[in-house]
Parts: C-alpha cells; structure tokens; sequence
C-alpha cells in the first residue's frame, strides 16, 4: 500500500506562513493526483487544493484559499505553502493521493493521518 506522511503544521499568529509537506512511500504505482484536504470538528472535509498529472499539470484551489495558498510537487512529495493565514485556516489538514493500481483496478485513494494547523493569537 501506499503510506502519506504529512509534516510542517503548527500554531501560527494571523497573517503568518507555514508550509506543510507530505511524502508518499510504499507501494506506488502512478501517483497522478495529490492533494489536500482539511476538517474541522463537526464538518465534513473539504478540498483545499490538489495537482494532477495525467498531462499537462493541473492545480485546482478552493475560493477560500485562492491567492494565499499554493501546491506544488516533486516526486512523490506535495507541498502547501500557505501564506495570510487567517483563524479561520485553523483545521487537521490531510494529505490525499491518487494512485493508478493497475489497468483491470484502476485507481485508489490514500491517506495520511492529518497535521494540524492553529491560526490564532
């Protein structure tokens, strides 16, 4: 299977920078999406910004975080830079990949267990 490992989350004043990474190991066949998400308690986890490879590259943001956030990847290592943060950022922020298995299976979803990140003063 293919293990994520999220790092770089924190407690940051407003206005603040943190950068979050994710590192994907184990089994990887194609990885052609990372992404990720965040959660609050009582919310359902929503989209923060992912990137997809299937050619040309693609990333795709949220409203919220569109102009302060931004993803990149090397390998099999997403980034998030996030920049601005404001209190309303304060989550568990998971880190999603997309992994094409084989071509009978095709796809499948991983997770990593999630880094938190406290915007407060």
């Amino acid at each position: 299977q293919v293990q994520l490992v999220e790092s770089g989350g924190g407690l940051v004043q407003p206005g603040g920078t943190l950068r979050l990474s994710c590192v994907a190991s184990g089994s990887i066949a194609n990885i052609v999406t990372m992404g990720w998400y965040r959660q609050v308690p009582g919310k359902q986890r929503s989209l923060v910004a992912d990137i997809s490879s299937f050619g040309k590259t693609e990333t795709n943001y949220a409203d919220s975080v569109k102009g302060r956030f931004t993803i990149s990847r090397v390998k099999n290592t997403v980034y998030l830079q996030m920049t601005s943060l404001k209190p309303e950022d304060t989550a568990v922020y998971y880190c999603k990949a997309v992994d094409i298995r084989n071509p009978i299976a095709g796809s499948a979803e991983f997770w990593g267990q999630g880094t938190q990140v406290t915007v407060s003063s």
